[in-house]
């Protein structure tokens, strides 16, 4: 695996309690899932000033609504108006950057029907454009979290088209991907990794 600072490093796999560089006790994210995480972080950036990122809406087309009581509204029909993007984006550093989140619960793989083909498409738009691109991918079995460049994930899935693999080895999500170690303010600090791989 290529980690920031250039050593090798693995989280643990288990949930219990472990340290964090300010040598405190921090509990592992039981029970959070992963998009939980990233708006608390992504919180946490925009309240420090850090950066500006949000979740982005899916856009849905309202069709019928149901009025139990005057002050009350239950949307009782709708559709997704066209096919989403990815799941964040915002600005960072002056640099436009967006990116899709994952779980699995998979221990040896990430299964790319995960990730749709239109999704990709948008990834390999913003690549061409300068800004910073990628997934985040969580094996939630083995708690750990790693920050994959689009790149690298662009080559898994032209394998895939090619009539290779369905899904990546975690493996070799290990070998190219980057782990994002979880801290009490920003829970998945990929900026961290970002800083190091595009700054």
């Amino acid at each position: 695996m290529n980690y920031p600072n250039g050593r090798r490093k693995r989280a643990s796999t288990s949930n219990l309690a472990k340290k964090n560089s300010a040598n405190q006790v921090v509990y592992s994210n039981r029970g959070m899932n992963l998009e939980e995480d990233i708006d608390h972080t992504n919180s946490y950036y925009v309240e420090s000033n850090k950066a500006i990122i949000h979740k982005k809406p899916t856009p849905v087309q309202i069709v019928r609504v149901h009025y139990p009581k005057r002050s009350a509204a239950v949307i009782t029909e709708g559709y997704f108006k066209q096919a989403s993007t990815t799941d964040y984006n915002g600005i960072y550093r002056g640099k436009h950057i967006d990116f899709e989140a994952k779980e699995t619960k998979s221990k040896t793989s990430f299964p790319l029907t995960n990730v749709h083909e239109h999704q990709v498409h948008h990834m390999e738009r913003i690549l061409q454009h300068d800004g910073i691109c990628f997934i985040i991918i969580r094996f939630s079995t083995l708690d750990e979290t790693y920050l994959l460049p689009t790149k690298d994930l662009l080559t898994y899935w032209q394998r895939h088209l090619n009539g290779g693999r369905k899904s990546i080895r975690y493996e070799e999500i290990i070998k190219h991907g980057y782990i994002i170690p979880f801290a009490y303010q920003a829970r998945v600090d990929y900026l961290r990794i970002v800083d190091d791989l595009y700054f």
